[in-house]
């Protein structure tokens, strides 16, 4: 019997997907529990104990996976943001992995192809053809439909579009367009081509428009907060990809504002998701020679506060949690006073360093836990703790962080 893992939170249209493709199949369906992210060791270890043979999965999780055998997952469908073609390496051999395509307004999925390595020779992977009863057109500027090989804009059409946005009828009207010969159509805003096999190449985007780990981001809403900020007079934000498969948020700003600032204030006014894994002060942003921001010329940033006073472990505990945070960051060093967040920290990495930790410690830890407790040495008070409990022990009066009430 086939068996799916439906991971994705219920308040996403890839998720009804996932569970009639399941039920009506035949198939059988397989949900975490509620509290439970799934990504990285924790998804890997789901995988693996209940013989998955079918994942739908966001590029950002699939990256975050152990790259260790699954021999019982036959089929992966990967969407949500651009697939790199290292993925299509690691994981197409062996298996169907499909290159999966599909914007919310034209649930759920519009394009879908299978990648194999040898495609890569041609170039990354395409998002391949029009699923039944999806249109697909690609317009220039001038609404006309261009030839083969040539840039435009996807344009997307079919029973499957969405009636608009609720209470928001400027942006419908703009988004949602009808053209004289081929009838409603939505503007997709993503540049594409076609290719002379009748597939379709995923070139960028019309506008700084991304998706992040499934999220839909425009990174002139991040910008506007940034230049709301006293202190700041120029700022630009960017995607970066220091390390395959982990793309961040990173903000450049010019001004006398603080890094702490700038963290601060943008926590308090956008969601979690939009909040820059890096902030770089700049004394002036980049230009090119027509005068606009050079974005591929802004530097790589040094994750973590570096105006802070490196504080090393002080207990075994600490050194070992220390270790583990390097490594799943990709930062040379932890002090036990450092910000999770502030080292880029993200929800994927939080799954797997709450893995390690569990098996380090052997203790019931969770994300939200470590989301509370953003540091080594906080968080290093709450797994003592649990050491204590476990083994039956009351914990000291004066202990680190027991007797401050931080646990």
């Amino acid at each position: 019997t086939s068996r799916l893992l439906q991971i994705v939170s219920f308040s996403f249209d890839v998720a009804t997907g996932d569970v009639f493709l399941a039920l009506c199949s035949g198939a059988a369906l397989h949900l975490p529990a509620p509290t439970q992210t799934m990504a990285g060791d924790l998804l890997w270890a789901e995988l693996h104990t209940r013989a998955i043979s079918h994942l739908q999965v966001p590029v950002a999780v699939l990256a975050s996976l152990p790259t260790a055998p699954l021999p019982a997952l036959t089929c992966l469908a990967v969407g949500g943001e651009a697939l790199p073609a290292s993925l299509v390496r690691e994981w197409a051999p062996g298996r169907r992995l499909f290159n999966v395509y599909g914007p919310t307004e034209s649930t759920i999925s519009a394009t879908a192809m299978r990648c194999t390595v040898e495609m890569l020779d041609e170039g990354g992977p395409p998002i391949g053809r029009p699923l039944p009863g999806v249109g697909a057109v690609i317009l220039d500027s001038a609404g006309e439909l261009v030839p083969i090989g040539v840039v435009g804009e996807l344009y997307l059409g079919g029973i499957q579009l969405a009636r608009g946005y609720l209470n928001r009828p400027a942006l419908t009207a703009e988004r949602f367009v009808h053209h004289p010969e081929l009838g409603r159509l939505y503007r997709s805003g993503d540049r594409v081509r076609w290719r002379r096999e009748g597939t379709i190449d995923f070139i960028g985007r019309t506008d700084h428009q991304v998706k992040l780990r499934g999220f839909r981001i425009e990174l002139g809403e991040i910008e506007a907060a940034l230049l709301s900020v006293d202190g700041v007079q120029e700022a630009v934000v960017v995607v970066r990809e220091e390390i395959p498969g982990d793309r961040r948020l990173v903000a450049y700003w010019t001004g006398p504002a603080t890094q702490h600032e700038l963290r601060n204030r943008l926590a308090a006014s956008l969601p979690g998701y939009m909040v820059p894994a890096a902030f770089v002060p700049l004394a002036a942003l980049p230009l090119t020679p027509n005068g606009k921001i050079d974005r591929p010329g802004l530097p790589a940033p040094a994750y973590g506060d570096q105006a802070a006073s490196f504080v090393a472990a002080r207990t075994p505990v600490e050194a070992k949690m220390a270790a583990i945070w390097a490594s799943v960051l990709g930062v040379e060093q932890v002090g036990v006073d450092d910000d999770f967040f502030a080292l880029g920290g993200h929800s994927l990495l939080a799954t797997q360093i709450v893995a390690r930790l569990r098996q380090a410690f052997d203790v019931e830890l969770t994300v939200k836990q470590l989301f509370a407790h953003p540091s080594v040495a906080a968080l290093a008070d709450w797994v003592e703790l649990g050491q204590l409990l476990k083994r039956g022990e009351p914990p000291a009066a004066n202990q680190s962080g027991y007797s401050e009430g931080r646990l």
